[in-house]
């Protein structure tokens, strides 16, 4: 009922409302579309990714200054910045069955890091390769933090288009351009909270 009434609301309105007009109407019903980010990477001129969800400064509080906060039901990622402010990121997360949540520290940063799949993921995966050296096309991207003596990471990804989904075997997907300047914000000891 509520539906077709809404429906109707709109309809009616995006009759009236003219051409020039229909983006506003747009995005006064449902916000102004993401703005373009870009992802970083090796070639500058190659910057053409764009990011689902726009790096933002928001208020949030509760979390003291420096702190990583994940919030994998929103897909969004908070460093905690002074005067009840953060820097909120959009994340891509564990599919369903590799969820978790806890707190953990970021024992280990990595630039264009290597990556050897875990026995577990290979098990899944056999066709995975054994090892692959940092790089474009490494799934680790352009950063990596590792969380504690754990095998979950935030990292940058070689597949942007994930950003904001629920595809990952656990890790914290950034897209690079954010993984990029996350890193240089965080140092070894930080502390990391995964929500639900």
């Amino acid at each position: 009922m509520h539906r077709l009434a809404l429906a109707s609301t709109i309809a009616a309105a995006g009759l009236a409302a003219s051409a020039t007009s229909a983006s506003a109407f747009f995005n006064l019903l449902f916000g102004p579309p993401p703005a373009q980010e870009h992802y970083y990477r090796n070639d500058p001129d190659a910057e053409v990714q764009i990011s689902p969800v726009p790096r933002e400064v928001v208020t949030f509080r509760g979390y003291a200054p420096g702190t990583i906060v994940v919030s994998t039901s929103e897909r969004r990622l908070y460093f905690v910045l002074e005067g009840g402010k953060a820097i909120r990121y959009g994340i891509g997360v564990g599919r369903p069955g590799f969820e978790w949540s806890g707190v953990k520290t970021v024992s280990r940063k990595a630039e264009w890091p290597d990556w050897t799949p875990p026995p577990q993921m290979l098990k899944r995966r056999p066709d995975l390769p054994r090892f692959m050296e940092g790089g474009e096309d490494n799934p680790l991207g352009a950063r990596a933090l590792y969380l504690g003596g754990s095998l979950y990471r935030i990292h940058g990804s070689n597949e942007p288009n994930t950003i904001g989904q629920a595809v990952s075997s656990g890790c914290i997907r950034m897209t690079n351009d954010d993984v990029v300047d996350l890193y240089d914000r965080v140092r070894v000891g930080t502390k990391v909270v995964v929500l639900r």
